[in-house]
């Protein structure tokens, strides 16, 4: 039997834009030179004296020395937090539109050799979900899809962000990554953010774990944030799937991104997530290694303090628990009745889950959470006009 030769993940396939940056040669650097374990506790302790840190400084208090000083990290990061975003915590929820994927990644439940229940909605079927999760009173929704252009094209995606300006003031959309041109077109349909995480920023890992599709390639996905802010977005997101290799590394190159694409465009809002690998349906064992409860706080609360002025989101693949502890403290937008499936607010779901989530509470379970917390639920930051 023949075996397939796998691609380079470093060539870009045709079709995919190239701009001018070496910003991914500067981040796979420093990430070489990242040592985690020379750091010392008189390390992590000069950190958190100084009021603004270093990228050496971000390297320390991700680093295994940092554990001992998580409460006076949290101490400060409460201080950050209410400095730049008051005691609002935004709420949103993700509207899963289709799950074709041509990618084969190991660790998604949605990788094109998963043998699960594929769907997308009907353009009527999106208005029906749209209007359903607007009766919550949620004002910002985002727009999800498996990674296939095939079956959820730029059009298609343009039609669903057209439809969610009728109802909601804040678009986000977190699908496969596109060239600039595209990102205008989306732009211009109403989309506001961009989410891309890049998953592993370890190339020998990045290859080990995508095998296939065009997902494949590195540099592409990596570049996306920056080609949807020539395209025009108004912000984008950054991170890692923690626990896909080692996650403080993947962490520390996650917020090197996030801080030089904050140098080279002043202007664009940042927003980091910190997902964590999640059981699927298939593969029921695919669960972070090494990266618990408090591994998770570090990393929130060193991107807090290395960007202050930083949205991050927390996710409903951990536990309703620690999505309460840390809103206020350090998270700045937290979802409320998430369907990970295809549809599933008003209709009946019509594809298989992404994965397993954590926390299956209401938007008006999460609304009364935050208000209990002495925090105020914030649905719009922004008015469309």
């Amino acid at each position: 039997m023949m075996t397939r030769k796998r691609t380079n993940p470093m060539e870009y396939r045709e079709g995919m834009e190239i701009i001018d940056s070496d910003m991914m040669e500067k981040i796979l650097e420093m990430l070489g030179n990242y040592d985690y374990q020379k750091y010392t506790d008189e390390d992590v302790k000069l950190a958190l004296l100084k009021e603004h840190l270093s990228i050496d400084d971000f390297g320390a208090i991700l680093s295994p020395a940092a554990m001992p000083y998580l409460e006076n990290m949290a101490k400060k990061a409460v201080s950050e937090t209410r400095n730049h975003f008051g005691n609002g915590v935004s709420l949103f929820t993700p509207l899963y539109i289709s799950n074709y994927c041509e990618n084969h990644c190991i660790y998604c439940g949605f990788n094109c050799k998963n043998k699960i229940r594929r769907g997308k909605l009907s353009v009527e079927e999106m208005e029906i979900e749209l209007k359903a999760i607007a009766k919550t009173g949620l004002k910002e929704i985002l727009i999800l899809t498996g990674e296939s252009r095939h079956q959820s094209g730029v059009s298609y995606i343009g039609e669903a962000v057209k439809l969610a300006g009728k109802y909601f003031s804040t678009i986000g959309i977190e699908i496969y990554p596109l060239n600039s041109d595209e990102y205008a077109y989306l732009h211009e349909c109403g989309a506001d953010f961009v989410s891309v995480y890049q998953e592993t920023y370890n190339i020998n890992k990045y290859e080990q774990v995508h095998l296939s599709g065009s997902k494949r390639v590195f540099p592409y996905r990596f570049y996306s944030q920056e080609r949807a802010l020539l395209g025009g977005m108004r912000g984008v997101s950054f991170g890692s799937l923690l626990g896909l290799d080692d996650f403080r590394k993947d962490a520390f190159a996650a917020g090197l991104h996030a801080f030089l694409i904050q140098q080279k465009y002043p202007h664009a809002e940042i927003g980091f997530s910190t997902p964590r690998l999640r059981p699927f349906i298939n593969n029921a064992d695919n669960n972070p290694n090494d990266v618990h409860e408090k591994q998770l706080l570090q990393v929130m609360l060193a991107y807090r303090l290395f960007m202050p002025y930083a949205g991050i989101t927390i996710s409903t693949r951990e536990r309703a628990g620690f999505r309460d502890n840390v809103i206020g403290m350090v998270a700045t937008k937290i979802s409320g009745g998430v369907s990970v499936g295809i549809g599933g607010h008003n209709l009946e779901e019509k594809g298989d889950e992404q994965f397993e989530i954590s926390d299956p509470r209401s938007v008006s379970e999460v609304h009364q959470m935050i208000i209990t917390k002495g925090l105020q639920p914030v649905y719009s930051d922004y008015i469309r006009v």
